[in-house]
């Protein structure tokens, strides 16, 4: 049986958000309309969560709204609805590994450049200051 008891502050804290978040993502089409009690408070069940976990791994990969929409839209379609899933989250896989690429380029040369300064204590080298040993 599906939980479908949880609260907006509830699955909020849960998948670590903000009730502004999961708000806004309902408004914008990213999150099908959930249950809701008679007195109009949503209502958040297992596959929800599940799914604003997704969203958010999403996000913190920096994959974009309106790609995000589109794979949201597929999820109620018919036959074709996983190999165009499957191409979208390809697509983000592939701009995900290109990213991590730079990064550890950039980190190896922040590396490189940290390591040429003199450690705390240490006199100062030549090298770090920029001095030659022509000076």
């Amino acid at each position: 049986m599906q939980n479908s008891d949880r609260s907006i502050h509830s699955i909020a804290a849960r998948c670590g958000m903000t009730e502004h978040t999961i708000r806004y993502y309902e408004r914008v089409g990213l999150i099908q309309p959930v249950r809701r009690e008679r007195n109009g408070h949503r209502r958040y069940s297992d596959q929800d969560e599940e799914w604003l976990n997704l969203l958010k791994s999403m996000r913190a990969t920096q994959m974009p709204i309106r790609e995000l929409r589109r794979y949201a839209a597929l999820q109620g379609a018919g036959d074709n609805r996983a190999e165009a899933q499957r191409k979208i989250l390809e697509r983000h896989r592939a701009a995900l590994e290109s990213r991590i690429a730079h990064l550890q380029d950039a980190r190896a040369l922040l590396t490189h450049k940290l390591d040429a300064f003199p450690k705390l204590g240490e006199p100062e080298s030549d090298v770090a200051s920029g001095a030659s040993s022509a000076d």
